[in-house]
C-alpha cells in the first residue's frame, strides 16, 4: 500500500520535483509546481502524524534491506512533530513566495529559486526521517548546499558575501560533523544509529568516542548556531531574500536542535553524554550566555531583520536551555519553544517581507507612521512580537511557561529568573518597532504606500492564528512534545 511508502515520498517528492522547476521557464509554472510539492509533503507529513500516533514508531527499510546493513528512516513522535514543523511552514511561505521573489529576485533566477527551496525542504525532512549517520550527513550537505544559493539570490550584493561566510561556517562545521561520524563507524562498525547506540557501550571509556563526540556536538551546533557559533547567521537572515529569512528561521536552525537532540540522547545516551561529557552544564551556560547577549545586541539594531536574526540566536538559547536540563519537562518545554518560534519567527519575517515589497526597505528608520499606511501588516508584526515577548494568551507566553517550570522543578531558580529578563529584554526591541511604526510620523518625502496583497497578508496572519489558538489551547502541541520527550528520555537511559 501507499501509506507504507509514506516515510520515503516524504523525501522523494521534493527531491525529484526540484529539477522540473529549472526545466520550467515561467515563473508562475515553477512557483505553482512547487507549491503543489509543498502541500503534498504536508499533507504526508500529516499522514505520519497520525500514523506515529497510532503504532508507535516507524521503521522503513530502504530497497528493502534489513537494518543495520541497509539505510533505515526512521520516525517517533520527535521526528514526527518535526516533520510537521518543515512541512507546514514549506507549505505556508510558498504562496507568499509567489509575489515576493518577483521583487526581490531577477526573473530569470526564478526557476532557480524554486529548485533550490525544493531542495532544501528535502535535505530538512531527510535529516530528520533518516536512521543513518551518515545519511544524516548526506542530507544536510543537500539542504546546506541548496541554503548558499538561497542566499546569494538576495537582492543586494552583500548577500553573496552572507551566502560565502555561511558556506565557510557550515563547511568547517560538516566537515567536523563527517569526522565525528568516521570515528564513530571505525569503533562500531556501522552507521545505524540504534546500532551505533547498543554497540556504543563496549567502546564508551575510550578517547576516540570522546573525540567523536566533541567532534559532531560543535559540528551540529555551527550548523544551529548556537551562541558563539552564530556568526553566519545575522548576515544570512539580513540580505536574504524575504521568503528565505523566513524559512530558514522556522526551519533551518530547529532542524539542528532535532539532530543535537538525537545525538545526545538516541546514540550517546543521557549517561554519556550530560555525566561522563558534562555537555548538560556547558550547554546550559551557552545558552543563558545567548539569551541575555543576544537580546542585548538586538536592542541595539536598526535594520530591523538584522534584530530578528539576534533574536533568533536569543530564542536557540530557550530551546538548548530545556534540552541541557535532560529532564523529561525540560526536553518537553525545549520542543514546545521550538514549535511555537517556529510559528512566531516565520510569521515576523513574512510580515517584514510585505513591508520590504512597498518600501524596498526594513531599515527602522523608513517604518515611521508605517501602521497608517499598513495596518494589517503592522498588526501583524506586533501580534508576533507580543508572542515574542511571551504574553499570556500568545503561544510564547505557554513555551516561557513550561520552560520557567521546568528550571523551577530541577532547582535552577536563578535560571527562570534569566527567563524573565530575556522576555524583558525582547519587549524592549519589539516596541522600538511599535514605536516607530504608530507613534512617530513619516519624514518628508517618504514614499505613499498601501497595503500588501492579500497572497503575502493571509500565511503571515495564518501562523497569527495559530500562534493566539496554542496560546489558549496548547494541548495539542504540549501532548506531543511530552510524549516525544519521554520516548528520548527512554532512549537515553541505559
Amino acid at each position: 500500500m501507499l501509506s507504507t511508502h509514506l516515510p520515503a515520498l516524504q523525501v522523494v517528492l521534493p527531491l525529484a520535483s526540484a529539477p522540473v522547476c529549472l526545466l520550467l521557464r515561467h515563473p508562475r509554472h515553477a512557483w505553482a509546481c512547487a507549491l503543489t510539492i509543498s502541500w503534498l509533503v504536508l499533507a504526508i507529513a500529516v499522514m505520519l502524524v497520525q500514523q506515529v500516533a497510532a503504532t508507535g514508531t516507524i521503521s522503513y527499510a530502504i530497497g528493502a534491506w534489513a537494518t543495520p546493513w541497509g539505510i533505515e528512516y526512521r520516525i517517533d513522535m520527535a521526528g514526527a512533530l518535526m516533520i510537521l514543523v518543515v512541512a507546514t511552514i514549506g507549505a505556508v511561505v510558498l504562496p507568499f513566495a509567489g509575489r515576493s521573489i518577483q521583487q526581490e529576485i531577477r526573473k530569470k533566477h526564478s526557476g532557480l529559486f524554486y529548485t533550490c527551496f525544493l531542495l532544501c525542504l528535502a535535505g530538512l525532512l531527510g535529516i530528520v526521517v533518516t536512521g543513518d549517520a551518515f545519511n544524516l550527513f548526506v542530507f544536510l550537505e543537500i539542504s546546506s548546499l541548496s541554503s548558499y544559493v538561497l542566499i546569494s539570490l538576495g537582492c543586494t550584493r552583500r548577500a553573496l558575501t552572507a551566502a560565502f561566510q555561511y558556506l565557510v561556517m557550515g563547511t568547517i562545521g560538516a566537515t567536523f560533523i563527517l569526522i565525528g561520524v568516521g570515528l564513530l563507524y571505525m569503533l562500531t562498525g556501522t552507521l545505524n544509529m540504534v546500532d551505533i547506540s547498543q554497540r556504543l557501550t563496549e567502546v564508551a571509556d575510550t578517547r576516540t568516542i570522546r573525540v567523536a563526540f566533541a567532534f559532531v556536538t560543535v559540528g551540529v551546533s555551527i550548523k544551529l548556531a548556537l551562541f558563539p557559533l552564530h556568526l553566519w547567521l545575522p548576515n544570512a537572515y539580513t540580505f536574504a531574500p524575504s521568503v528565505v529569512s523566513a524559512f530558514f528561521a522556522a526551519t533551518a536552525t530547529k532542524v539542528g536542535i532535532y539532530v543535537l537532540l538525537r545525538l545526545f540522547f538516541t546514540v550517546f545516551g543521557i549517561g554519556f553524554s550530560f555525566v561522563a561529557m558534562h555537555v548538560g552544564e556547558i550547554m546550559m551556560l551557552l545558552a543563558a550566555a545567548a539569551m541575555m547577549v543576544a537580546s542585548l545586541v538586538a536592542i541595539f539594531q536598526n535594520n530591523v531583520k538584522r534584530m530578528l536574526a539576534y533574536s533568533s540566536v536569543a530564542q536557540i538559547g530557550y530551546i538548548i536551555l530545556g534540552i541541557s536540563l535532560a529532564s523529561r519537562d525540560g526536553v518537553a518545554a525545549g520542543m514546545i519553544h521550538l514549535f511555537n518560534h517556529a510559528l512566531i519567527k516565520c510569521a515576523l519575517f513574512l510580515s517584514l517581507g510585505c513591508i520590504f515589497l512597498r518600501l524596498g526597505s526594513v531599515e527602522l528608520q523608513d517604518m515611521r507612521g508605517l501602521a497608517k499606511r499598513m495596518p494589517w501588516t503592522m498588526a501583524a508584526f506586533v501580534a508576533g512580537g507580543l508572542s515574542l515577548i511571551g504574553l499570556p494568551l500568545t503561544s510564547g507566553f505557554i513555551s516561557k511557561w513550561y520552560l520557567v517550570g521546568a528550571a523551577l522543578t530541577d532547582g535552577y531558580w536563578p535560571l527562570a529568573v534569566l527567563i524573565l529578563l530575556s522576555s524583558l529584554l525582547a519587549l524592549i526591541y519589539i516596541w522600538r518597532v511599535v514605536e516607530t511604526a504608530y507613534f512617530q510620523v513619516p519624514g518628508a518625502g517618504m514614499p505613499l504606500v498601501k497595503e500588501a496583497p492579500a497572497s503575502m497578508l493571509i500565511p503571515a496572519w495564518l501562523l497569527i492564528g495559530a500562534n493566539f489558538y496554542i496560546g489558549v489551547d496548547a494541548s495539542l502541541v504540549s501532548g506531543i512534545a511530552h510524549q516525544a520527550a519521554g520516548i528520548l528520555i527512554e532512549q537515553g537511559v541505559r
